[in-house]
């Protein structure tokens, strides 16, 4: 990935490890038991919990870059284990337990203070086209200053997911191409991020050999070409969100530095992974 990043870039993976200590932390994890949960049935019930009680296929179209069945079975598991409101309820306490113990030398008022920033900013964010994005913002604010940093996060992470899935859709790539081209870009070897996401080998290798055909990639690595697109990709992205970024003005460099150490206090929990592909590709 070029490291002369976007400044929604940088906000985005600012965010990420706070928004995801509903799947990576200890709190996410005592929540998964009581629910007798897996780690990815745990994520996929939390996460797609906000489109309300829909098929697995819906989920699927969503989340835009899993194996389908992949999806729809862990979706299956996660609500035969709890109702869509208890999903909901366990994810909004693991976030707010989790920043709650991750940042317990900072001050509330701190919190507070970058929660009214990003809250404010993101108004300006659009829903339309953004189904994960829209089913979060439905979502009552929680009543704690911690809960409403994860929320606020939350919003972000899923406004930019949606973004560059519409970006990848409009880019012509399908599910596969977009895990290959982007594990690429960030740094991973070719499928080393992609097996992670149920694809079976077959479905993986017909992708590389399409990316291939259409002078994406260069051997193992991205082709100039395949690296313009996936630029491509990012800038729409970043487009998507430009209202929030233009809301923040000048407050954008003093909130990411100030979110990147929060996001530093969670990776040292080891509540995210320390991995800045990881953190760039989520």
């Amino acid at each position: 990935m070029d490291t002369d990043v976007s400044p929604t870039r940088r906000l985005r993976d600012a965010i990420e490890p706070l928004a995801m200590v509903t799947v990576w932390s200890d709190a996410a994890a005592r929540e998964r038991e009581a629910a007798g949960l897996d780690f990815l049935a745990g994520y996929v019930g939390g996460r797609a919990s906000v489109l309300g009680d829909v098929e697995g296929a819906v989920v699927a179209a969503t989340f835009g870059v899993f194996a389908p069945g992949f999806l729809h079975d862990l979706w299956a598991r996660a609500r035969a284990a709890r109702s869509v409101v208890q999903l909901r309820d366990a994810r909004v306490r693991a976030g707010s337990r989790a920043l709650h113990d991750a940042l317990d030398g900072v001050d509330t008022d701190d919190v507070e203070a970058v929660v009214g920033t990003l809250r404010s900013a993101l108004t300006g964010a659009a829903v339309v086209g953004r189904p994960l994005f829209a089913g979060q913002a439905a979502l009552p604010w929680p009543d704690d200053p911690h809960g409403r940093l994860w929320h606020a996060t939350s919003l972000l992470r899923e406004h930019r997911g949606d973004s560059h899935l519409g970006a990848c859709v409009a880019a012509g790539l399908d599910a596969i191409e977009v895990n290959v081209l982007t594990e690429l870009w960030v740094g991973y070897g070719l499928l080393e991020y992609t097996a992670t996401r149920g694809w079976s080998p077959e479905a993986m290798e017909g992708a590389v050999a399409r990316l291939r055909e259409r002078g994406l990639l260069d051997g193992s690595g991205l082709s100039d070409h395949g690296r313009r697109v996936r630029d491509g990709v990012e800038e729409a992205a970043d487009r998507a969100l430009r209202p929030v970024i233009e809301a923040l003005g000048t407050a954008l460099d003093p909130l990411v530095s100030t979110l990147d150490g929060w996001a530093d206090a969670v990776v040292a929990r080891r509540w995210f992974p320390d991995d800045r592909a990881k953190r760039a590709a989520g």
